[in-house]
């Protein structure tokens, strides 16, 4: 009876004492960040290209290498999910100025700053929108992975909405209303040449 008691309070006791331990996130798991269910941003351009910037040390203090979720990541996700290119000509740049995540000793801190550059089609910037978002954490860290997810997390809902803020703000005028649909591509008939007359 006694053991049988011991055995089962135990067992009771083993998943506190593992989170006190930092073990009781060890099979969380982190899902890739993608935002396609958010409002599209249409815009009135031919083409969106992805420009990174900036490029993580990989080395102390940088930590974003451990996060599950690089902040660089999440934002090419964002671009990818978020912004259209409906148009027939110019183009748009989507740029990561930063996308840092940096631990100086139980503080850690985070930086997301983009940009949004409209071009047209004789290559002059003719707009552009920018955002930028901060986190900071201070205290212990039990799950180190984890609390940088959650700070990327974190970072990106607030970065959607000040960006889409931001584009509307700045760059109204490139934008499409909701109803916009894709411009069809234009296909030409091939030609085909007569064979030349034997002589």
């Amino acid at each position: 009876m006694t053991t049988r008691a011991l055995t089962r309070r135990s067992s009771l006791l083993l998943p506190w004492l593992l989170a006190a331990c930092g073990g009781g996130d060890s099979d969380r798991l982190f899902p890739p960040l993608h935002y396609s269910y958010l409002t599209p941003l249409r815009l009135n351009v031919a083409a969106v290209r992805i420009e990174q910037r900036f490029v993580p040390s990989g080395v102390e203090p940088d930590v974003s290498q451990l996060d599950p979720m690089p902040p660089v990541d999440a934002l090419h996700n964002m671009a990818a999910d978020r912004i259209q290119a409906l148009g027939s000509s110019g183009q748009a740049a989507f740029i990561i100025q930063d996308a840092s995540l940096v631990r100086q000793k139980d503080t850690i801190v985070g930086n997301m700053a983009v940009e949004l550059d409209i071009y047209t089609s004789a290559n002059t910037r003719a707009g552009f929108a920018e955002a930028r978002v901060s986190r900071t954490h201070s205290g212990d860290v039990d799950d180190l992975r984890a609390t940088l997810y959650d700070m990327t997390k974190d970072m990106m809902d607030t970065m959607n909405v000040e960006f889409e803020f931001q584009l509307r703000r700045s760059l109204r005028d490139w934008l499409l209303p909701d109803s916009a649909v894709p411009i069809p591509v234009q296909q030409q008939p091939l030609i085909q040449q007569a064979p030349p007359a034997r002589p």
